[in-house]
């Protein structure tokens, strides 16, 4: 599933006529950056949720082929991260999936990360695998991080002074027992990790390559030459 439904108000002025995920960045908008990294990872369908400029993503989706596209329509509604993949359950099916969000760009390493993930994913042990950046070489990101790992891959979610090594990048394999019991309407999907870790079932898993958080109009710059040095 690729959340593409926010509002993207960090980046106006460009979102003022654009959806984020539509916003080009090295030569081709956000969301295909995202699809044709699914795509390659072997993903034959994808749910694209959509509320914001719904229609302008609508019509981008079109032409593409490869993975087949399902729109989830949000459009009366914004239901937030976690109430939107509520919404779509229903065409994910009961096995574990990706999610990422459309405006998270990566560039990978010597294996892509979605297939690492996948790799990685034990539903056994786990209801969600996390995907994440170093926050020392991560493009564009200034926070405080999100979460420690210790070294069986657990997390904890950084307390709110605390300063931590990792960011959780917008990638991830869910199983479909995270919504067990899931709120109704809208609700933030961190609520159900914050749930899942203390089951000590989430877990994460570094990335492999660079993350480039792209939330500003100043931060595709940023990105763009990251791109361009990983192609040299």
């Amino acid at each position: 599933m690729v959340l593409a439904a926010g509002l993207g108000t960090r980046m106006r002025p460009l979102t003022d006529t654009l959806p984020k995920p539509l916003v080009p960045v090295g030569g081709k908008p956000l969301l295909d950056h995202v699809l044709d990294r699914l795509g390659a990872a072997g993903a034959e369908t994808v749910v694209v949720n959509v509320h914001f400029f719904a229609n302008k993503i609508e019509e981008h989706l079109a032409g593409r082929t490869r993975p087949r596209i399902v729109v989830s329509d949000e459009r009366t509604a914004l239901l937030g991260t976690g109430g939107g993949i509520v919404k779509a359950l229903p065409t994910l099916g009961d096995a574990p999936f990706y999610l990422v969000n459309a405006d998270t760009l990566w560039i990978d390493g010597v294996k892509t990360n979605l297939v690492r993930l996948a790799d990685m994913f034990d539903s056994a042990r786990m209801d969600a695998l996390l995907l994440l950046a170093a926050t020392s070489t991560s493009v564009g990101y200034s926070g405080r991080g999100d979460y420690l790992m210790t070294p069986d891959g657990r997390l904890k979610r950084r307390a709110e002074r605390e300063v931590v090594p990792f960011v959780y990048s917008g990638v991830a394999v869910l199983s479909p027992a995270l919504f067990a019991d899931a709120p109704a309407g809208p609700f933030a999907l961190t609520t159900l990790f914050d749930r899942a870790e203390e089951a000590g079932r989430l877990h994460g898993l570094r990335l492999e390559g660079v993350w480039m958080h792209v939330g500003t109009p100043e931060a595709i710059a940023a990105a763009e030459k990251a791109i361009m040095a990983s192609a040299a």
